[in-house]
């Protein structure tokens, strides 16, 4: 069940990056950002490339270090603000509590996926035993094949590898979980194993905050859609009631793959 009970509040949230390439130009990517998830809840981002989105995540997780602003985590033993939280801490919270599943892999040389599933469950608390079965289960779910447990990551196909960063980030899943276009490297038959995996942490009440292009996905998980443009959110509500007011910055990046194909094909 959905609860207006806050998992995450985030206010006025600044991220700037300095392009040295070009002279120490400074872009904005984020520009004073605010934003609630509650208990349960399964918010979409969405927006034109470059908007901000992939940041917004990063930032959450303290991948990239906000210039300022605030990222409040509400955690069974209180509240706890991310962005002023020694490195060790940190780690303890992206353990149980908060996950992250990026657009790529990074996985270490020479480990393979179920070596990699293992850790992440091991890092949420499971004992070895379990962790090895859970991993397994994780791998067989979004069908990947036994004979490639054990090989290298780097060998496996983009779509394998973000099955794989799948299965990692939703093992044993923290309470509150960040995806970054998790289902954008998939073939159909594999986007709706990965599908119906998301749709699961929902019976879990795993609260997920992620970034999606596509608005047949928006309309069958989320709840909210935010719509980012420029750094800010521009657009909060219910995917059809953004929808209704034809925002701009969904015209040419918030797709339906089957309308393109329609369109194709005209």
């Amino acid at each position: 069940m959905h609860s207006s009970e806050a998992i995450l509040s985030v206010t006025d949230l600044v991220k700037t990056f300095t392009l040295h390439a070009v002279g120490g130009r400074q872009v904005t990517s984020l520009a004073g950002v605010s934003l609630t998830v509650g208990t349960g809840e399964h918010v979409a981002v969405a927006g034109a490339s470059g908007a901000g989105k992939s940041s917004l995540l990063r930032c959450l997780y303290r991948s990239y270090l906000p210039d300022s602003g605030t990222v409040v985590l509400h955690t069974p033993s209180g509240a706890v603000e991310l962005t002023a939280l020694p490195d060790r801490q940190l780690a303890r919270i992206r353990g149980r509590e908060l996950g992250y599943v990026s657009q790529f892999l990074q996985a270490p040389p020479r480990v393979g996926p179920l070596e990699l599933v293992i850790r992440a469950a091991r890092r949420r608390g499971l004992p070895q035993a379990e962790a090895y079965q859970t991993a397994g289960e994780a791998l067989n779910r979004l069908g990947i094949d036994k004979p490639l447990w054990d090989v290298d990551c780097s060998v496996l196909s983009g779509g394998e590898r973000q099955r794989v960063n799948l299965a990692a980030g939703t093992v044993s899943p923290p309470r509150l979980l960040l995806l970054d276009e998790p289902v954008s490297a998939l073939d159909p038959h594999n986007r709706e194993k990965a599908l119906l995996l998301i749709e699961d942490l929902r019976a879990q009440d795993v609260s997920v905050l992620a970034v999606y292009h596509d608005m047949k996905i928006i309309r069958r998980l989320a709840s909210r859609l935010l719509v980012v443009e420029n750094g800010r959110i521009v657009a909060d509500g219910t995917p059809e009631s953004v929808l209704a007011q034809q925002h701009s910055a969904l015209a040419d990046h918030l797709t339906d793959p089957l309308e393109h194909e329609l369109e194709a094909a005209r």
